[in-house]
Formats: structure tokens, C-alpha cells, sequence
């Protein structure tokens, strides 16, 4: 397969930035399940926290990580399971880039609704849940969804040159120019 091997990344962790003493403490929040989707394999892979090293060793080898508040959420999480420093890796996140432009954080669900007409399926402490009651078939779930999610928004995004949200601020649908 010809083209940039594109690796869509997102992870749900173990504990709640409650349960670490706050959100400055992300590296102890502990690795439920990561989830990438790889563009050359056409497939989603599913890590657990035993299987860290492999999951940091695809991000590693991608042409470009793009993910959803990657750099400040996951790779933080995933940083304690990494012998190299994750900010090496290249990356797109799809968060920066909108609050880049519209000067404030979006949720993913805010994108998706409004650019591809779906919302997320879950939130993380439905996550967090599940992990307690180790349902691993549900986080799974889950996490896939939402690195479909963050793949079809930034299809969209690189094809029209454009994603969009609801403004609460103006309480309507508003766009967002990207170059991705």
C-alpha cells in the first residue's frame, strides 16, 4: 500500500484524574486500553497494558500519530509504559489545531456531532467504570469508536478544508478551517 502509514491513536486509562490527585498527575492514571488504527494495515489494533511497549513501538514507526487532545492527554498517560520521549513522535492533534483557531477547547463529541453527524457512544467515566468492573469488551468498544471518530473528522478535514462545532457561545453551527 502506497502512502504515509497514518496511525489514528487514542487510550482510556485506569484511574480518574480524582483518583491520582488531579489532572497534573496524568502518568499515574494508568493504561486501560489503547486503540490505533493504522492506514497501511486498514485495521484497528487493540493494546492493553501488558502490550504497552508494542502499542508505543506502532507509534513510534507512524509517519504521523493523529489523535484527539493526543499531546496533552494520551501521550502523558502513555509517557510511564515509554523508554523514548513520545514528543519525538510526529504528531496532528486534531484539538490543538481547532483551539488554535477558534481560541478555546472543543470536545470531540462537539466535532463529530456537527463535521459527521455522530456523536461519541460514551464518555471516559463510563470508561472508568468498565474498568472496575473489567469490561474490557466495552472500553474496547468504545475506544475504537472514538479513533473512527477522530479518522472520519480528520478525513473530512483534509478533503473539504474544514470541520465544524457548535458554538455555545453564538448557539450555532460554526467552522473551523484546518489544513490537515
Amino acid at each position: 500500500m502506497s502512502g504515509p502509514n497514518l496511525v489514528y491513536f487514542d487510550l482510556e486509562t485506569q484511574k480518574s484524574a480524582a483518583e491520582v490527585g488531579g489532572w497534573h498527575n496524568k502518568r499515574a492514571m494508568g493504561l486501560a486500553l489503547g486503540v490505533t488504527y493504522s492506514t497501511q494495515r486498514g485495521t484497528y489494533e487493540i493494546y492493553r497494558e501488558g502490550d504497552a511497549s508494542a502499542l508505543v513501538q506502532e507509534l513510534q514507526r507512524a509517519d504521523r500519530v493523529i489523535g484527539y487532545n493526543v499531546i496533552d492527554f494520551d501521550f502523558e498517560v502513555l509517557a510511564p509504559y515509554a523508554v523514548f520521549d513520545l514528543s519525538q513522535v510526529p504528531v496532528l492533534d486534531l484539538m490543538r489545531d481547532v483551539e488554535k483557531h477558534i481560541g478555546a477547547r472543543v470536545g470531540l463529541d462537539a466535532i463529530c456531532e456537527q463535521t459527521i453527524g455522530a456523536g461519541k457512544t460514551a464518555d471516559g467515566m463510563e470508561s472508568l467504570k468498565w474498568w472496575k468492573e473489567g469490561k474490557l469488551r466495552q472500553i474496547a468498544e468504545y475506544c475504537c469508536y472514538d479513533v473512527k471518530a477522530t479518522r472520519l473528522v480528520h478525513e473530512f478535514g483534509a478533503q473539504y478544508g474544514c470541520v465544524f462545532y457548535f458554538s455555545k457561545k453564538t448557539q450555532r453551527r460554526e467552522k473551523v478551517p484546518v489544513v490537515w
